[in-house]
């Protein structure tokens, strides 16, 4: 039996100006975070729209990833205990 589904495509992202790639276009915005090292506990991830204005994201919002997206790890303002 063969699988007839196309692959999902490839998705190109920064993030900090590291580019990414990946095929999962829906991930936690956590999970973005430790793929750029980053430690949820200590960083939010803010997504820059194109007008370079940022949206801070909650560890557990759901990024959907597109060709092109630009985010920023931001330290917390505090650290959490």
């Amino acid at each position: 039996m063969s699988d007839d589904r196309e692959p999902r495509r490839k998705l190109k992202f920064t993030i900090d100006g590291v580019e990414y790639t990946t095929r999962d276009d829906d991930q936690e915005a956590a999970a973005l975070l430790r793929l750029a090292g980053k430690d949820p506990d200590a960083f939010d991830l803010a997504r820059v729209k194109k007008n370079g204005e940022q949206k801070i994201l909650n560890d557990k919002d759901v990024v959907d990833v597109e060709d092109g997206t630009r985010s920023s790890p931001s330290p917390l303002a505090t650290p959490s205990l």
